[in-house]
């Protein structure tokens, strides 16, 4: 990758998964990886530390979660402590993206993907996840210039 370029790992927070995607800032692309679980709501530090090892992101992107009027969610919280232990644990930068409709949109692609032939085998939560994930991650590249 040329000099400027930084890989991007992207989160969907939820309190039973958190969906993972990947990108970087050539291609503006996102893809999902994979989901990994919470146990009572606890994030897989061990899952995610293993992800950052491995792929060595320059920048972390954490969907935040508000209300369809844009208010704070019941949520919003619990995500942002999520992404200030991403912080603490690992000190990569961290950008927060509005996920509102995020998992609406990936169902809608995921949805498309199956009815086009593209995708053979049926939709679990954990791919809705991570491609959910990818959705807010692409809302990132969007508002980089």
């Amino acid at each position: 990758m040329p000099d400027n370029t930084r890989l991007v790992l992207a989160f969907d927070f939820g309190l039973k998964r958190i969906g993972l995607a990947s990108g970087d800032t050539l291609t503006r692309t996102a893809a999902p990886l994979k989901t990994l679980a919470s146990v009572a709501g606890a994030p897989d530090w061990g899952g995610i530390a293993i992800q950052i090892k491995a792929l060595q992101p320059a920048q972390l992107v954490v969907g935040e979660p508000y209300n369809a009027d844009g208010s704070v969610s019941a949520m919003t919280a619990t995500v942002r402590a999520f992404a200030a232990e991403l912080l603490r644990r690992f000190a990569i930068p961290i950008a927060l993206v509005d996920e509102r409709w995020s998992s609406l949109d990936a169902q809608a692609r995921l949805r498309d993907a199956r009815a086009s032939g593209e995708r053979k085998r049926r939709v679990r939560h954990e791919d809705l996840d991570s491609r959910a994930a990818a959705v807010i991650l692409e809302r990132w590249f969007e508002r980089q210039t």
